[in-house]
Protein backbone atom coordinates (compact mmCIF):
# COMPACT_ATOMS: atom_id res chain seq x y z
CA UNK A 1 0.00 0.00 0.00
CA UNK A 2 1.40 3.62 -0.89
CA UNK A 3 -0.17 6.84 0.18
CA UNK A 4 -0.54 9.86 -0.98
CA UNK A 5 -1.67 13.54 0.13
CA UNK A 6 -5.04 14.82 -1.48
CA UNK A 7 -5.87 18.84 -1.05
CA UNK A 8 -9.09 21.07 -2.17
CA UNK A 9 -7.46 24.02 -2.90
CA UNK A 10 -11.07 25.59 -4.24
CA UNK A 11 -11.62 25.68 -0.22
CA UNK A 12 -9.12 28.92 -0.13
CA UNK A 13 -5.62 28.54 -0.69
CA UNK A 14 -2.63 30.46 -3.23
CA UNK A 15 -0.29 28.96 -5.09
CA UNK A 16 2.38 29.26 -1.87
CA UNK A 17 0.37 27.22 0.05
CA UNK A 18 -0.09 24.59 -2.47
CA UNK A 19 3.91 24.74 -3.01
CA UNK A 20 4.45 24.39 0.99
CA UNK A 21 2.26 21.63 1.61
CA UNK A 22 3.77 19.76 -1.71
CA UNK A 23 7.22 20.06 -0.53
CA UNK A 24 6.40 18.95 3.10
CA UNK A 25 4.94 16.00 1.57
CA UNK A 26 7.62 15.23 -0.75
CA UNK A 27 9.86 15.84 2.61
CA UNK A 28 8.11 13.10 4.71
CA UNK A 29 8.30 10.50 2.01
CA UNK A 30 4.52 10.18 0.52
CA UNK A 31 4.34 8.96 -2.87
CA UNK A 32 2.55 11.79 -4.42
CA UNK A 33 0.80 15.27 -4.03
CA UNK A 34 -2.73 15.25 -6.13
CA UNK A 35 -5.43 18.29 -5.99
CA UNK A 36 -9.03 18.90 -6.70
CA UNK A 37 -9.86 20.43 -9.68
CA UNK A 38 -12.69 23.03 -8.76
CA UNK A 39 -13.00 26.25 -9.80
CA UNK A 40 -15.66 27.45 -6.80
CA UNK A 41 -15.43 26.76 -3.16
CA UNK A 42 -17.67 24.56 -1.34
CA UNK A 43 -19.25 26.01 1.65
CA UNK A 44 -18.30 28.70 3.77
CA UNK A 45 -14.96 30.29 4.18
CA UNK A 46 -12.63 33.19 3.38
CA UNK A 47 -14.14 35.01 0.49
CA UNK A 48 -10.55 36.45 -0.52
CA UNK A 49 -9.13 33.83 -2.17
CA UNK A 50 -9.50 32.79 -5.96
CA UNK A 51 -9.50 29.90 -7.61
CA UNK A 52 -6.35 28.22 -8.57
CA UNK A 53 -6.05 26.44 -12.09
CA UNK A 54 -5.30 22.72 -11.42
CA UNK A 55 -2.82 22.33 -14.43
CA UNK A 56 -1.18 25.70 -14.41
CA UNK A 57 -0.61 25.16 -10.67
CA UNK A 58 0.67 21.27 -11.19
CA UNK A 59 2.84 22.81 -13.73
CA UNK A 60 4.84 25.16 -11.12
CA UNK A 61 4.79 21.90 -8.76
CA UNK A 62 6.25 20.07 -11.44
CA UNK A 63 9.57 22.24 -11.27
CA UNK A 64 9.61 22.48 -7.70
CA UNK A 65 9.80 19.30 -6.56
CA UNK A 66 12.02 16.61 -7.08
CA UNK A 67 9.90 13.00 -6.63
CA UNK A 68 6.20 12.79 -6.06
CA UNK A 69 3.79 12.31 -8.21
CA UNK A 70 1.32 14.84 -9.25
CA UNK A 71 -1.97 14.94 -10.70
CA UNK A 72 -5.37 15.77 -10.26
CA UNK A 73 -8.43 13.95 -8.30
CA UNK A 74 -10.21 14.25 -10.28
CA UNK A 75 -10.45 16.67 -13.61
CA UNK A 76 -13.93 17.47 -14.89
CA UNK A 77 -14.86 16.57 -18.77
CA UNK A 78 -16.58 19.70 -18.80
CA UNK A 79 -13.60 22.47 -18.35
CA UNK A 80 -11.19 21.34 -21.46
CA UNK A 81 -11.48 20.11 -24.22
CA UNK A 82 -9.58 16.15 -24.55
CA UNK A 83 -7.30 17.64 -27.16
CA UNK A 84 -6.15 20.52 -25.33
CA UNK A 85 -5.88 18.24 -21.92
CA UNK A 86 -3.81 15.71 -23.50
CA UNK A 87 -1.83 18.61 -24.20
CA UNK A 88 -1.12 20.12 -20.79
CA UNK A 89 -0.77 16.55 -18.99
CA UNK A 90 1.70 15.91 -20.72
CA UNK A 91 3.60 19.16 -20.40
CA UNK A 92 3.08 18.57 -17.05
CA UNK A 93 4.60 15.24 -17.63
CA UNK A 94 7.60 16.59 -19.38
CA UNK A 95 8.19 19.74 -16.89
CA UNK A 96 8.35 16.94 -14.04
CA UNK A 97 10.53 14.68 -15.80
CA UNK A 98 7.89 11.91 -15.88
CA UNK A 99 5.95 12.01 -12.72
CA UNK A 100 2.38 13.13 -14.19
CA UNK A 101 -1.11 11.17 -13.94
CA UNK A 102 -4.60 12.34 -14.65
CA UNK A 103 -7.57 11.69 -12.81
CA UNK A 104 -10.33 12.32 -14.73
CA UNK A 105 -14.41 12.30 -14.18
CA UNK A 106 -17.66 13.24 -15.17
CA UNK A 107 -17.67 16.60 -12.87
CA UNK A 108 -20.57 16.92 -10.80
CA UNK A 109 -20.68 20.80 -9.35
CA UNK A 110 -23.37 22.52 -11.52
CA UNK A 111 -23.20 26.10 -9.23
CA UNK A 112 -19.36 26.08 -10.18
CA UNK A 113 -20.08 25.55 -14.22
CA UNK A 114 -22.74 28.82 -13.48
CA UNK A 115 -20.24 31.03 -11.86
CA UNK A 116 -17.93 30.71 -14.58
CA UNK A 117 -19.81 30.19 -17.36
CA UNK A 118 -19.03 26.58 -18.63
CA UNK A 119 -21.62 24.33 -19.92
CA UNK A 120 -23.03 21.18 -17.92
CA UNK A 121 -24.60 18.88 -20.09
CA UNK A 122 -26.92 16.12 -18.43
CA UNK A 123 -25.34 13.04 -20.11
CA UNK A 124 -21.93 13.79 -18.63
CA UNK A 125 -20.36 10.10 -18.81
CA UNK A 126 -20.86 10.12 -22.58
CA UNK A 127 -18.02 13.13 -23.18
CA UNK A 128 -16.00 10.68 -20.06
CA UNK A 129 -15.94 8.03 -22.46
CA UNK A 130 -14.77 9.97 -25.83
CA UNK A 131 -12.53 11.72 -23.90
CA UNK A 132 -10.55 9.29 -22.32
CA UNK A 133 -10.35 7.31 -26.13
CA UNK A 134 -8.85 10.78 -27.26
CA UNK A 135 -6.66 11.45 -24.88
CA UNK A 136 -5.16 7.85 -24.25
CA UNK A 137 -5.17 7.65 -28.30
CA UNK A 138 -3.27 10.96 -28.93
CA UNK A 139 -0.68 9.54 -26.37
CA UNK A 140 -0.41 6.23 -27.83
CA UNK A 141 -0.26 7.44 -31.54
CA UNK A 142 3.58 6.85 -32.39
CA UNK A 143 5.77 9.84 -33.36
CA UNK A 144 5.51 10.73 -37.02
CA UNK A 145 1.70 9.30 -37.16
CA UNK A 146 -1.34 11.23 -37.24
CA UNK A 147 -4.43 10.73 -35.11
CA UNK A 148 -7.73 10.95 -36.04
CA UNK A 149 -11.48 10.82 -33.80
CA UNK A 150 -15.43 10.80 -34.81
CA UNK A 151 -17.37 10.65 -32.48
CA UNK A 152 -20.93 12.30 -31.26
CA UNK A 153 -18.98 14.76 -29.08
CA UNK A 154 -15.44 15.16 -29.99
CA UNK A 155 -13.96 15.29 -33.76
CA UNK A 156 -9.94 15.42 -34.36
CA UNK A 157 -8.27 15.27 -37.72
CA UNK A 158 -5.12 14.48 -39.12
CA UNK A 159 -3.97 15.55 -35.25
CA UNK A 160 -0.13 15.28 -34.91
CA UNK A 161 -1.05 14.05 -31.39
CA UNK A 162 1.74 16.06 -29.81
CA UNK A 163 3.49 16.39 -26.81
CA UNK A 164 4.25 13.16 -25.72
CA UNK A 165 4.72 12.71 -22.51
CA UNK A 166 8.04 11.25 -21.16
CA UNK A 167 6.32 8.17 -19.95
CA UNK A 168 5.96 5.39 -21.69
CA UNK A 169 2.46 5.40 -20.10
CA UNK A 170 1.12 8.32 -18.50
CA UNK A 171 -1.40 6.56 -15.75
CA UNK A 172 -4.82 7.17 -16.38
CA UNK A 173 -7.22 7.02 -12.98
CA UNK A 174 -11.06 6.71 -13.40
CA UNK A 175 -13.23 7.46 -10.10
CA UNK A 176 -16.25 6.79 -9.18
CA UNK A 177 -18.87 4.42 -7.41
CA UNK A 178 -21.34 3.64 -9.74
CA UNK A 179 -21.29 -0.35 -10.73
CA UNK A 180 -21.36 -0.68 -14.39
CA UNK A 181 -19.93 2.09 -16.81
CA UNK A 182 -17.28 3.55 -14.10
CA UNK A 183 -16.05 0.06 -13.66
CA UNK A 184 -15.99 -1.07 -17.53
CA UNK A 185 -14.17 2.07 -18.39
CA UNK A 186 -11.80 1.84 -15.55
CA UNK A 187 -10.94 -1.42 -17.04
CA UNK A 188 -10.80 -0.03 -21.04
CA UNK A 189 -8.71 3.16 -20.52
CA UNK A 190 -7.55 3.44 -16.76
CA UNK A 191 -4.42 2.47 -14.81
CA UNK A 192 -6.38 2.71 -11.57
CA UNK A 193 -9.67 2.54 -10.36
CA UNK A 194 -10.35 5.12 -7.46
CA UNK A 195 -13.11 4.99 -4.84
CA UNK A 196 -13.68 8.93 -3.96
CA UNK A 197 -15.05 8.99 -0.03
CA UNK A 198 -16.59 5.20 -0.10
CA UNK A 199 -18.67 3.72 2.45
CA UNK A 200 -16.67 0.98 3.59
CA UNK A 201 -19.03 -1.37 3.34
CA UNK A 202 -19.25 -0.76 -0.49
CA UNK A 203 -15.12 -1.72 -1.17
CA UNK A 204 -15.62 -4.96 -1.78
CA UNK A 205 -18.30 -5.00 -4.05
CA UNK A 206 -17.15 -1.92 -6.12
CA UNK A 207 -13.70 -3.61 -6.79
CA UNK A 208 -15.39 -7.12 -7.49
CA UNK A 209 -17.37 -5.13 -10.57
CA UNK A 210 -14.19 -4.19 -11.59
CA UNK A 211 -12.77 -7.84 -11.49
CA UNK A 212 -15.79 -8.67 -13.71
CA UNK A 213 -15.38 -5.65 -16.19
CA UNK A 214 -11.81 -6.74 -16.35
CA UNK A 215 -12.48 -10.11 -17.05
CA UNK A 216 -15.19 -8.99 -19.52
CA UNK A 217 -12.36 -7.16 -21.15
CA UNK A 218 -10.15 -9.83 -21.20
CA UNK A 219 -7.69 -7.33 -19.78
CA UNK A 220 -4.43 -8.56 -18.60
CA UNK A 221 -2.63 -5.29 -17.80
CA UNK A 222 -3.71 -4.42 -13.59
CA UNK A 223 -5.26 -1.89 -12.63
CA UNK A 224 -4.60 -0.30 -9.38
CA UNK A 225 -7.13 -0.03 -6.67
CA UNK A 226 -7.52 2.91 -4.85
CA UNK A 227 -9.48 5.27 -2.54
CA UNK A 228 -9.58 8.93 -1.06
CA UNK A 229 -10.58 9.14 2.33
CA UNK A 230 -10.34 12.47 4.51
CA UNK A 231 -7.39 12.13 6.88
CA UNK A 232 -8.09 13.94 10.49
CA UNK A 233 -5.34 12.23 13.25
CA UNK A 234 -4.47 13.76 16.59
CA UNK A 235 -2.07 12.32 18.71
CA UNK A 236 -4.75 13.08 21.90
CA UNK A 237 -8.33 13.60 21.90
CA UNK A 238 -8.34 17.35 22.42
CA UNK A 239 -5.71 17.43 19.13
CA UNK A 240 -8.03 15.33 17.06
CA UNK A 241 -11.48 17.23 18.20
CA UNK A 242 -9.42 20.93 17.71
CA UNK A 243 -8.28 19.65 13.99
CA UNK A 244 -11.97 18.20 12.99
CA UNK A 245 -13.23 21.88 14.06
CA UNK A 246 -10.73 23.62 12.03
CA UNK A 247 -11.59 21.49 9.14
CA UNK A 248 -15.50 21.90 10.00
CA UNK A 249 -16.22 18.36 10.46
CA UNK A 250 -17.92 16.58 13.59
CA UNK A 251 -15.20 14.16 15.14
CA UNK A 252 -17.83 11.07 15.32
CA UNK A 253 -18.71 11.94 11.75
CA UNK A 254 -15.03 11.58 11.26
CA UNK A 255 -14.43 8.50 12.46
CA UNK A 256 -17.58 6.70 10.72
CA UNK A 257 -16.27 7.96 7.45
CA UNK A 258 -12.61 8.85 7.13
CA UNK A 259 -9.00 8.06 8.59
CA UNK A 260 -9.84 9.62 11.81
CA UNK A 261 -9.34 9.53 15.34
CA UNK A 262 -5.86 8.37 17.42
CA UNK A 263 -2.69 6.83 15.77
CA UNK A 264 -4.01 3.50 16.38
CA UNK A 265 -7.75 3.91 15.21
CA UNK A 266 -5.76 5.16 11.78
CA UNK A 267 -3.61 2.27 12.14
CA UNK A 268 -6.85 -0.17 12.54
CA UNK A 269 -8.61 1.46 9.17
CA UNK A 270 -5.86 0.84 6.78
CA UNK A 271 -5.28 -2.50 8.04
CA UNK A 272 -9.29 -3.03 7.37
CA UNK A 273 -8.63 -1.08 3.71
CA UNK A 274 -5.69 -3.80 2.80
CA UNK A 275 -8.03 -6.43 3.74
CA UNK A 276 -10.23 -5.25 1.38
CA UNK A 277 -8.37 -4.60 -1.80
CA UNK A 278 -6.83 -1.37 -1.21
CA UNK A 279 -3.33 -0.81 -3.01
CA UNK A 280 -3.36 3.19 -2.68
CA UNK A 281 -4.72 5.76 -0.33
CA UNK A 282 -5.13 8.86 -0.99
CA UNK A 283 -5.19 10.84 2.81
CA UNK A 284 -7.56 14.43 2.16
CA UNK A 285 -5.76 16.51 3.91
CA UNK A 286 -8.37 19.71 4.33
CA UNK A 287 -6.17 22.20 6.10
CA UNK A 288 -2.97 23.00 4.12
CA UNK A 289 -1.68 25.42 6.47
CA UNK A 290 -1.18 22.77 9.07
CA UNK A 291 2.47 21.34 8.25
CA UNK A 292 2.25 19.40 11.15
CA UNK A 293 -0.39 17.25 10.22
CA UNK A 294 1.07 16.00 7.78
CA UNK A 295 4.45 15.76 9.58
CA UNK A 296 2.18 13.13 12.03
CA UNK A 297 0.50 11.86 9.16
CA UNK A 298 3.83 10.56 8.17
CA UNK A 299 4.65 9.00 11.17
CA UNK A 300 1.57 7.00 11.00
CA UNK A 301 0.97 5.62 8.25
CA UNK A 302 4.56 5.18 6.42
Amino acid sequence: MDFRIFTEPQQGASYDDLLAIAQRTEQRGFDGFFRSDHYLRMGDGDPGYGPTDAWTSLAGLARETERIRLGTLVSSVTYRAPGILAVQAANVDQMSGGRAELGLGTGWFAQEHRAYGIPFPDRRFDLLEEQLAVVTGMWETPAGARFSFEGEHYELVDSPALPKPVQDRLPVIVGGLGERRTPRLAAEFADEHNLPFPAFDRIRPLFAALDAAIERAERTRPVVRSVALVACLGADEATFRRRAAAIGREPDELREHGLAGSPTELEDRLGALAEDGVERVYLQVLDLRDLDHVDELAEVVL
